[in-house]
């Protein structure tokens, strides 16, 4: 039996793209797509459910007017939007919302519940801002070596594969602390940036070497890996990260690296996280 995504939908221009996103991957992946509307009790226990059932009849009509193959399911949910989603992430190839709700200030980048559902979702969540505009045909993704970082490679693989796209891998690293004695001398620094950029290469080459039927370019800049992803996202369809990096703390349900993409990148951006009960793979595995 096919997987399936599901999009989180409530009417607003943010879940209108993604659901959008989310016919087009399933679409690519031959997975079936499920819709799902979480009506809260409104104010006052104003009576919603009609409102809420149109929302969801609406985004269906859409979803399937996108696709032709792809076999839309509904759902309309009681309960917390947060829990909702988090627990219909348990079951799903990957879970798509929209960058802010109904409910969110119109110059917020990314609203709360984006924000908790990316940061306690299992597998992927995809944030999507707006429909595309350009088609680069081009992945980019995070990678550091962290557990965390080789689910984001396999997903970026993924989706590069779907998409016939080019995947571009990013292995950004910061210049280390150093004593004050040692900053006069620019011999040990350059020593130590060179030995840098060949343990960043070193962690990326199985993953070329394994996947030759892609095409994959990488970096491996000295800059901050926020940054260097936002850089890199100018040109991007999608731009997939761990959910948590090497440096982060444990407790942490986002990096800072994972937070600063998801509110400075524009493109739909996939924050990736490890399954309960699963190890992810050694790096160089091809994903089929």
């Amino acid at each position: 039996m096919a997987g399936q995504i599901v999009a989180g939908v409530d009417g607003s221009a943010p879940a209108t793209a993604a659901l959008e996103w989310a016919a087009a991957d399933a679409e690519r992946r031959g997975l079936g797509l499920r819709l799902v509307h979480v009506c809260e009790t409104w104010r006052h226990e104003v009576p919603s459910t009609k409102y809420c059932a149109g929302v969801l009849e609406a985004a269906a009509d859409r979803a399937r007017d996108l696709t032709r193959d792809v076999e839309v399911t509904t759902a309309l949910l009681p309960g917390k939007v947060v829990d909702t989603l988090v627990e219909e992430s348990a079951t799903a190839d990957g879970l798509v919302v929209g960058s802010r709700g109904l409910g969110g200030f119109a110059g917020m980048m990314m609203g709360s519940v984006s924000m908790a559902v990316a940061g306690h979702a299992a597998g992927p969540v995809v944030v999507v801002r707006a429909p595309a505009v350009l088609r680069h045909d081009r992945v980019v993704v995070g990678y550091d070596g962290s557990e965390h970082a080789r689910v984001a490679m396999e997903y970026a693989l993924e989706q590069a594969r779907a998409r016939l796209a080019h995947l571009h891998i990013v292995s950004a690293w910061q210049v280390p602390g150093f004593a004050p004695y040692a900053l006069a001398d620019g011999g040990l620094i350059e020593q130590a940036v060179e030995e840098e950029t060949r343990a960043a290469r070193r962690r990326v080459l199985p993953w070329l070497e394994a996947n030759s039927d892609l095409i994959i370019t990488d970096e491996e800049p000295c800059e901050h890996p926020v940054s260097a992803l936002v850089r890199a996202s100018e040109t991007a369809d999608l731009v997939v990260v761990g959910s948590r990096g090497h440096g982060g703390f444990m407790s942490a349900v986002l990096g800072s690296v994972s937070h600063g993409v998801l509110h400075h990148v524009t493109c739909p951006v996939a924050v990736v996280r490890p399954r309960a009960g699963l190890t992810p793979g050694a790096g160089g595995t091809s994903g089929e």
